[in-house]
């Protein structure tokens, strides 16, 4: 942790927005009021509050006790057995459901007149067979309950299909995002000791393919552990196939059984592994079982999307990550709603992609990233404005936190000033969202999570674990377990004692500082990691980006700090302006003294530098760890596997010399 036990707020939003009536009419939690006592009774008696939301699960067998709790390890509804998949599938079965789209997909190729060539609309019932067909091709090649699965696939259907079909037979799975390198590959399957992987001969982006099968392949030279390789045929290309090991996924499901009843699972079985991504040391598998996930999703993606039988959910995250995971496939599925997949890149062929498949498909809650959104921001309004966008309900934000500036123009141009907008708090270690506003209750303010959900106790402490006032920082931690929590980091307990629950003993430590305002609303302010420390004050980088961004002229900006003789550390600020603004000094000088009018001289940046790309990883997070390489020594020598554009960190070092 950081030195010191508080970070300096320089934020002053005062911008406030109430849930639209109509919208709140119909929500499934329809005002403050009804929250702030749903909120009181899931914390005075936590364990009927969450016996009483698992109840709409399905569980073979019920649970004795709601939580077992010897911190840091809990175990949710012990001694019951469940199913993901069963919850996901035949329950949404019985509850009538089987001819209602469940997973509508389209890839991202497209035709001369723009329109994609590959649509798929799958029913639940359709989803039910392919999981169960799948499932029992999995036993035909030796996969047994408890056996680590490697997936590595591109956005299509039978990545979900993989997942579920895991789920079902009891096999963990780990998936491994398909921008990954061989190497990236190569330690989680050791970490895992996995012996199967499920990929694809390739996948689209960019309308280019990724060659996902040939990093298999050498992958699977530098490690002994890879022994059978499931191949979807996707591209059509021409792979190598070598024999005794790898094996089509179309020949395994040839002749497999329709018929594959859920296997009863322990409510602590492990139902997932998923590897932190940038790290430059041993990888940390996160490590979710299986009753209190899936209970956790369930209702976290009912409350937030405000979830109805009719809708059309879209979350644009890769299910590589946990976003993907939690709220394209199973929070969404159990909830027995249309979830949408993209294969591609969001502006291939234009930048009108998104708004395109909106306009499509009909989306009514569309979930994305702060990222993402800046990129639009850049290339202007035109864009979503040639779209018709009006069947979306909801908007939602994800990843990191999100500027002001850009809420407003998510706001005004995406929801035309009639949605509610979501900014969710989570991360992978939570499996679902902590902190968010419900949309029919929480009146929202532009760059804050607002509240914590139902049943969590988060807190801003300080080093000490003192509770800090309103608008003093501090570090963003819970302070009780919650249902969707990890139960460990695999093979290292040690690790998982000391990264989360060591820094404030008896907390949850999120790594993340934050201030709670008079309102009780949550600002995050950035990782502690990033806090900048100039001439004694700390100072979160997600506030003063937002001041930049705030700027007319700037589409996105990262900051960092880097040491300074004078000031202990200096202010380094990259920054990318809108589509047609060229970078100039005066530009520089003009964004020194915003920053300075805006938050004071303490924060004014010793160095600007423009780019017409940050470098960020697939998922959309800046890699800032780079840029703090690149102020500080002039080069970049970390980790860079995760990039999604290589050239980003070259034409940095081009501009600086």
């Amino acid at each position: 942790m950081a030195e010191g036990s508080s970070i300096e707020s320089i934020s002053h939003e005062q911008r406030r927005f109430v849930p639209p009536k109509d919208f709140a009419a119909a929500a499934h939690i329809r005002s403050i009021e009804d929250y702030e006592e749903q909120y009181k009774r899931s914390l005075a008696d936590p364990d009927g509050f969450w016996a009483e939301v698992a109840a709409d699960s399905h569980f073979f067998r019920k649970w004795d006790r709601v939580l077992q709790w010897d911190p840091p390890f809990a175990k949710w509804f012990v001694g019951a057995t469940t199913n993901v998949s069963f919850n996901c599938l035949d329950l949404q079965l019985q509850r009538g459901r089987g001819d209602q789209t469940a997973i509508l997909w389209e890839g991202e190729p497209v035709d001369a007149q723009g329109r994609p060539r590959d649509v798929q609309r799958i029913t639940y019932r359709e989803l039910h067979r392919r999981v169960c067909r799948f499932a029992n091709a999995l036993k035909s090649i030796g996969v047994r309950k408890g056996d680590r699965v490697t997936i590595y696939m591109p956005m299509i259907p039978e990545l979900a299909v993989a997942m579920l079909a895991c789920a079902r037979i009891g096999a963990p799975h780990s998936v491994v995002f398909g921008g990954f390198s061989a190497t990236a590959i190569v330690d989680r399957v050791n970490d895992a000791e996995s012996h199967v992987v499920i990929t694809a001969d390739g996948g689209w982006r960019r309308g280019a393919i990724v060659p996902l099968k040939a990093t298999v392949d050498e992958a699977a030279q530098a490690s002994p552990l890879i022994r059978t390789v499931v191949v979807a045929r996707r591209c059509g290309q021409e792979i190598a196939m070598q024999p005794g090991r790898d094996v089509w996924w179309h020949d395994i499901e040839q002749g497999a059984s329709d018929d594959c009843p859920a296997e009863p699972l322990d409510a602590e079985h492990m139902l997932f592994l998923l590897y932190t991504s940038g790290s430059t040391g041993k990888p940390k598998g996160i490590l979710h079982t299986t009753a209190g996930y899936m209970v956790f999703t369930a209702y976290t993606a009912r409350l937030v999307f405000d979830l109805k039988p009719d809708d059309v959910y879209w979350c644009t995250a890769d299910i590589g990550w946990i976003t993907g995971h939690s709220y394209v496939v199973y929070g969404i599925l159990q909830n027995g709603v249309t979830t949408l997949m993209y294969e591609g890149a969001p502006n291939f062929p234009e930048w009108d992609r998104f708004w395109s498949i909106i306009e499509r498909h009909r989306v009514t809650k569309f979930y994305t990233a702060p990222t993402a959104i800046r990129a639009f921001m850049k290339q202007g309004p035109q864009w979503p404005n040639r779209r018709d966008l009006s069947s979306l309900k909801l908007l939602g934000t994800v990843g990191e936190p999100i500027n002001p500036e850009a809420w407003m123009w998510y706001h005004a141009h995406i929801g035309t000033q009639r949605c509610p907008i979501v900014d969710t708090w989570w991360q992978t270690e939570t499996g679902g969202i902590l902190i968010s506003p419900l949309p029919g209750a929480t009146p929202t303010k532009p760059g804050s999570a607002t509240r914590p959900l139902f049943g969590v106790d988060a807190a801003i402490l300080d080093k000490s674990g003192q509770e800090q006032p309103a608008n003093s920082g501090g570090y963003l931690c819970i302070r009780r377990p919650w249902p969707g929590m990890l139960r460990g980091i695999y093979g290292d307990e040690a690790r998982f004692r000391r990264q989360y629950w060591s820094e404030i003993p008896g907390v949850y430590f999120t790594g993340d500082g934050a201030r709670r305002d008079a309102d009780g609303y949550f600002w995050i302010m950035g990782r502690v990691d990033d806090v900048i420390k100039v001439s004694g004050h700390r100072l979160g980088t997600a506030e003063i980006e937002s001041v930049f961004v705030a700027h007319p002229k700037v589409a996105e900006a990262a900051v960092v700090g880097f040491p300074d003789e004078i000031t202990g550390e200096a202010i380094a600020a990259f920054i990318t302006l809108k589509t047609g603004i060229a970078p100039s000094p005066s530009i520089k000088d003009e964004l020194s003294r915003h920053v300075a009018h805006t938050v004071g001289a303490i924060a004014r940046p010793k160095v600007i530098r423009f780019t017409d790309a940050l470098p960020k990883t697939r998922s959309g997070k800046i890699m800032r760890r780079l840029l703090r390489e690149l102020a500080t020594k002039g080069t970049v020598e970390g980790d860079t596997t995760t990039l999604e554009d290589f050239g980003s960190i070259a034409r940095l070092r081009e501009e600086e010399s």
